[in-house]
């Protein structure tokens, strides 16, 4: 088989025709987000939403509504109670997510043992992207490509606010409306990836990009760039399908390997290369 028969004939099904669009669309909304995740600090934070949404999910299953709807509602539900948790009880906020996110997981996992569903839980913690329907690849564009436009035309005011809030404070923006936005913004992205690699697996696609952009880059608009390029576009959501469709694997976890590689070679360059990073500049 050529090359180039490797890279077309999966395009000969349906299904993996969304399954590539639906893998584009979040490996390009995390890459953007993970570049304002990474600089804030805010790893930990990904992780617990990705983890809260699961009670949100089941619930709303339940209540018959879109998972989309309860998933986005726990976890910036989640986001919320952390810092009021954080605000009025003196503990750190890594802590509070700590107890928070595990604490939601745990009665998610409580419900969806209790709950009649047909839904398999492999699929919900992994992702089931070979087997997204057109509905719900309509959603997922539409979540994704709402949450770029928004990041990319507020990119520069949330750049700083992640960098300085304190010289953020200063030029006037409003710091409680960016923090939230934010928190609003990962919250979607978790809905929209949920799909393609569950919530387990999220986390991954929501710090690797920026993470490998950020090793190589000195500027925030070239860190951007190359995020989008290694995470979305050029390599690890589009290989990362087309492997799990060749070698028949899971394609969640395929994606997320692609990633983890290109950042180990991200690493080796500057290694070998004897390339420092400079600060990074806005």
């Amino acid at each position: 088989m050529s090359w180039l028969d490797w890279l077309m004939d999966p395009l000969s099904y349906p299904f993996m025709q969304r399954a590539l669009l639906a893998a584009l669309a979040t490996g390009t909304v995390c890459a953007v987000l993970s570049c304002f995740l990474v600089l804030k600090g805010w790893s930990l934070m990904g992780d617990a939403i990705s983890h809260a949404v699961l009670p949100g999910i089941v619930l709303a299953f339940a209540a018959g509504i879109p998972l989309s709807v309860g998933a986005f509602v726990a976890g910036v539900g989640c986001a919320l109670g952390t810092g009021y948790i954080r605000d009025r009880c003196r503990l750190k906020e890594d802590t509070v997510m700590g107890i928070l996110y595990t604490g939601m997981f745990g009665f998610g996992l409580v419900l969806f043992t209790r709950i009649d569903t047909d839904q398999h839980l492999n699929h919900i913690l992994f992702g089931n992207v070979l087997g997204i329907s057109p509905r719900e690849l309509l959603h997922t564009l539409l979540i994704a490509g709402v949450v770029t436009l928004v990041v990319l035309l507020k990119r520069r005011d949330l750049a700083l606010f992640c960098f300085d809030v304190g010289q953020a404070t200063v030029l006037g923006l409003r710091i409680p409306l960016l923090h939230y936005g934010l928190l609003c913004l990962l919250g979607l992205t978790v809905v929209a990836s949920l799909q393609a690699v569950g919530v387990i697996l999220v986390i991954a696609m929501l710090i690797t990009p920026g993470i490998t952009a950020l090793t190589l880059c000195s500027r925030f608009d070239s860190m951007l760039a190359l995020a989008l390029l290694t995470a979305a576009v050029a390599v690890a959501s589009v290989s990362g399908t087309l492997l799990s469709f060749h070698f028949d694997a899971a394609t969640g976890p395929c994606i997320v390997l692609v990633q983890s590689l290109l950042f180990v070679l991200a690493v080796a360059y500057r290694h070998i290369t004897g390339r420092r990073r400079a600060s990074l500049m806005p």
